[in-house]
């Protein structure tokens, strides 16, 4: 598909992952429309779908952090015994899936790790697998879990410096341990720029909805997708939560996009330039910072 000619999905997605600049793009065969858009040289529906949808995100540059939940309409993100698999549909799992792979590392705290023993790698489009990063302050996740024995992806695992396991003698085989000096080093502003120094500058914060909803309460986040789906659970595990404005002028109202995945809808927003009201980050600056640990 060179110069984008006949762009099918799956080489409209390999192009895309090498697109970090508008350089790229145009090299890659992408080209802005009289309406805005930006499609493929005479790429097919889906593959210009793909361009729509991950374009921003690939142009976001070097240093981005975006998270991602799925939800019940109605707010949950798993029932009351912490089942959450699945509440969206397998589209949705296919988009979780590619913000992995255009992440450099993905982000839970140790309630998700602990809660879902997740793996966190690519494997619903291809894609290389992000370096795995557990917010673990009081080292409780159980070292068989995946992210530590399945060598499929690297893992870094921040700690505290006190702990169920602060007494082991070392760290599970391949896993990189970062210890943190106390709490206030876990506030999400933080951790973006700990991670950064290593290298790892575009970060997929994904659950659980404590530490998205940190990231979000503080500021910390350029993008939210947030996927609903269209079922009730009554009662359950939150997701997102922050204390609100007095009023609904002072609401967070980004600017925010919309699509169908299947039977669920996708929210996009764009947290870089918040509208009416004061970003979170300004309006509770330091209000929320380490006064949870991270989930």
């Amino acid at each position: 598909m060179k110069g984008g000619h006949g762009a099918g999905a799956a080489g409209a997605w390999e192009r895309l992952r090498a697109v970090r600049s508008v350089a790229d793009a145009e090299a890659a065969g992408l080209v802005r429309g009289p309406d805005g858009r930006t499609r493929w040289r005479d790429g097919t529906p889906e593959a210009d779908a793909l361009a729509d949808r991950y374009l921003p995100l690939c142009l976001a540059g070097p240093h981005v952090t975006f998270a991602q939940l799925g939800q019940s309409i109605d707010g949950f993100i798993a029932s009351r015994t912490g089942d959450a698999d699945y509440v969206t549909g397998e589209e949705d799992r296919e988009h979780l899936h590619r913000l992995r792979a255009l992440a450099d590392a993905v982000v839970v705290g140790a309630g998700t790790a602990v809660a879902d023993d997740p793996r966190l790698t690519v494997r619903a489009c291809p894609g290389d697998n992000p370096v795995r990063v557990v917010l673990d302050p009081r080292r409780r996740v159980p070292r068989g879990h995946r992210v530590f024995t399945d060598g499929e992806a690297p893992t870094l695992w921040v700690v505290g410096p006190d702990g169920e396991h602060s007494g082991a003698a070392r760290p599970p085989d391949g896993v990189d341990v970062l210890t943190l000096p106390g709490r206030e080093a876990f506030a999400p502003g933080n951790l973006v720029r700990v991670l950064a120094r290593r290298g790892l500058g575009r970060v997929l914060v994904e659950g659980g909805g404590v530490t998205v909803s940190r990231f979000l309460q503080e500021g910390a986040l350029h993008r939210l997708y947030v996927t609903v789906a269209p079922v009730l659970l009554g009662d359950g595990v939150r997701g997102l939560g922050f204390p609100g404005p007095d009023v609904m002028r002072d609401a967070l109202r980004p600017p925010t996009r919309r699509t169908v995945l299947g039977e669920d809808t996708l929210f996009e927003l764009d947290l870089g330039t918040p509208r009416p009201g004061r970003p979170l980050g300004h309006e509770h600056a330091g209000t929320g910072q380490a006064r949870r640990e991270a989930q």
